[in-house]
């Protein structure tokens, strides 16, 4: 799904620190591809493509790392690209129509991790991997609720700078 358990630095032989804790994050492929996603829905509208060195010099992406992020979202349907000298990346879809959870399947696949390993488990590792089915269908749930659309909102809404009016 795109999410991974990731333990801060834990190697077994002592408790966790709960500050250091992070049990579900993206991944850095998927960080990057939905930087770069929101980068070109910017100019879904105007229908202006992007360069990949503008999406990286923008983003902080690696220019060669961009490229196979993008090349697997134009497979998966999500942008397209434009020859020539005006050329680049567009959307191929309405920023409202993507859903971040369909990005994520089409960069990670839609197998939730939390079921690997499901064969050959202790009824203690079944108990804990039931818990970790809950916690990535709940995120799941949680990502198909936002699209491209509302990141972009809080974007700009973030961009606005704080205005105060005196009356």
């Amino acid at each position: 799904m795109g999410l991974f358990c990731h333990w801060g630095g834990y190697t077994g032989r002592e408790r966790p620190r709960p500050a250091r804790l992070k049990p579900v994050e993206l991944s850095c492929k998927t960080e990057y591809a939905l930087l770069a996603l929101l980068a070109l829905t910017g100019r879904y509208r105007q229908q202006e493509p992007l360069q990949i060195r503008q999406i990286a010099a923008q983003q902080g992406i690696p220019e060669r790392y961009l490229e196979q992020l993008l090349a697997t979202l134009r497979r998966g349907g999500f942008v397209r690209s434009q020859r020539g000298a005006k050329g680049g990346y567009l959307l191929a879809q309405e920023p409202g129509c993507i859903a971040l959870l369909d990005v994520i399947d089409c960069l990670e696949g839609s197998e939730s991790q939390a079921t690997d390993g499901a064969t050959h488990q202790t009824v203690e590792r079944a108990v804990v991997a039931e818990v970790w089915k809950d916690v990535y269908a709940s995120a799941k749930t949680v990502l198909q609720q936002y699209t491209l659309q509302d990141l972009s909102d809080w974007r700009d809404a973030k961009a606005q700078p704080n205005l105060m009016y005196y009356i």
